[in-house]
């Protein structure tokens, strides 16, 4: 499937937060309800749009899939599991369409992320993922990504990760 992807903007953000919102349903679906189950909100997505740089990808001019780039500590990452890094940046809050999931829009997502950070220029791309069988871990290691913890963060057990870059 072809998409490119383009950096969001304010005008995006129902369309985003449906995405993300279909995305949540999806996994609690699969796996009850869980941290993974928390629907996004269009204010929500503004005010990431403030804080990051939000990246959608379109098919057809319809949001398929979005990340989040920042340079921001996420709230639940603690840097002393990961490398010594000058300009590192923080993956977060990826989201494929259920109905797409599952052809290589995640992977082209993760490429595109690595590709962004490396122009950046950032030196490290890091992320946490849900330690359980709603989490994305398996999926980060595909993508190269190397596990480098395991933490309880308010009692969410937590995978971090990170790719050196």
């Amino acid at each position: 499937m072809g998409s490119a992807f383009t950096l969001a903007e304010p005008a995006d953000a129902p369309e985003l937060a449906e995405l993300r919102t279909a995305a949540a349903r999806e996994l609690t679906a699969n796996h009850g309800r869980g941290h993974w189950s928390t629907e996004s909100s269009e204010r929500g997505v503004l005010a990431n749009l403030r804080q990051a740089q939000v990246w959608v990808a379109r098919h057809r001019a319809t949001a398929v899939a979005t990340f989040r780039l920042t340079t921001r500590r996420p709230w639940a990452i603690d840097r002393s599991y990961f490398s010594n890094s000058r300009q590192p940046l923080y993956l977060t809050d990826m989201a494929v369409h259920p109905d797409l999931q599952r052809r290589g829009l995640g992977r082209r997502c993760v490429a595109e992320a690595v590709r962004i950070a490396r122009a950046w220029p950032a030196d490290a791309l890091r992320l946490d993922a849900y330690d359980a069988a709603a989490g994305a871990g398996p999926f980060y290691r595909k993508c190269g990504f190397q596990e480098v913890g395991r933490v309880s963060y308010r009692s969410v057990p937590l995978i971090y990760f990170e790719l050196v870059l």
